[in-house]
């Protein structure tokens, strides 16, 4: 971040320190404005999703310098499902480098839906890693002494991106486990090209907990603002993701994820983000803020129907398209840098 920008960030926290919030006032906005939208449908092709209560709905924004607002539903947990897949495609990275991950998995946009059984006809890569396929290669990254060791070093991986330590919800694990044919059958066909290793019910339980860990819509925000900070969570001061892999993961993110909706995404909202079918949505400006949303109403593409709604807002109305110029640009983060957690709702 400029000196300039520092400046234009420090100036707005202290005049944000204030009861009288414009960024609260204005998740408190749309909040009020999107709660009554009842479209979509709860995910149920995982029966412990489908007992999610479709009206919760919360709004976090989280920045670089750990300031936060948290209005609605933002204690509620949920699991993270899809939103895990660009932090263990990371881990992946730390491990091997680039080159050896990018033999495994692409990052190649694809104009299909998340759980489809299809492979690059020229590599016999997974597309991304922001799909199904793709994010079980990355799982199979994740390496250690023996099966524990890798479950342990995923959650500490995430504890560092949430700033606390999260768990795996063993009801929604069990609920993955014994209805993921679909997944069991992607992985055997890249078993079958050598994408995988052979220890693939491992790397299948593995995938399973990883969609299963809980969180909370300020957990997504933090994690968001740790990718804005160049990967070091700005409450805790701990890196989550050496700084040089933080690129990958954004890149991966603004061109897949968020399913086949991702184009579209790209165009009309503009910042790097990843959905989850458990209704979370984390999004990144970076440099400045992460954001967390949790509705847990899905559209047809498997995207949270309200947080889209609440995310193509907050971009029109601050200019956070990545492609937004000229002056604009300038006053986003006198616009987004949030207040301290005292004034949470």
């Amino acid at each position: 971040m400029s000196d300039e920008s520092g400046r234009y960030l420090d100036a707005f926290l202290s005049r944000m320190k204030s009861a009288a919030s414009p960024l609260r006032d204005t998740l408190m906005e749309l909040l009020a404005k999107y709660k009554d939208v009842h479209d979509g449908k709860v995910a149920d092709y995982i029966p412990e999703l489908a007992k999610a209560n479709p009206d919760w709905f919360a709004i976090s924004i989280v920045s670089i310098k750990g300031q936060s607002i948290d209005v609605g539903d933002h204690k509620q947990e949920f699991t993270i499902q899809s939103v895990s897949k660009p932090f263990m495609f990371g881990i992946g990275l730390e491990e091997f480098g680039r080159e050896h991950v990018l033999s495994k998995v692409g990052v190649q946009p694809i104009g299909e839906a998340f759980n489809s059984i299809t492979l690059d006809e020229e590599s016999n890569r997974p597309f991304n890693p922001m799909i199904n396929a793709g994010a079980i290669a990355a799982a199979d990254l994740v390496v250690g002494k023996d099966f524990p060791d890798r479950v342990t070093r995923m959650l500490d991986t995430f504890g560092r991106y949430c700033g606390r330590q999260v768990y795996v919800n063993s009801s929604v694990y069990a609920s993955e486990r014994a209805t993921g044919h679909r997944n069991r059958a992607m992985a055997h066909l890249m078993l079958n090209f050598g994408m995988v290793s052979p220890s693939i019910e491992e790397t299948l339980d593995l995938y399973f907990q990883q969609c299963s860990i809980m969180v909370t819509s300020h957990d997504l925000a933090v994690i968001g603002a740790t990718l804005a900070n160049g990967g070091v969570n700005p409450v805790t001061g701990v890196r989550a993701i050496e700084s040089q892999y933080v690129k990958d993961l954004l890149s991966v993110m603004h061109t897949c994820g968020m399913y086949d909706y991702a184009g579209e995404w790209a165009y009309r909202v503009g910042i790097p983000a990843k959905s989850g079918v458990g209704g979370g949505i984390v999004a990144v400006v970076p440099g400045q803020v992460g954001i967390g949303i949790f509705s847990p109403r899905l559209d047809a593409k498997g995207n949270s129907v309200r947080g889209v709604k609440v995310c193509q807002e907050l971009a029109n109305r601050f200019n956070l398209h990545v492609f937004e110029t000229g002056s604009d640009r300038q006053s986003i983060l006198q616009h987004l840098s949030p207040v301290s957690s005292a004034q949470n709702a």
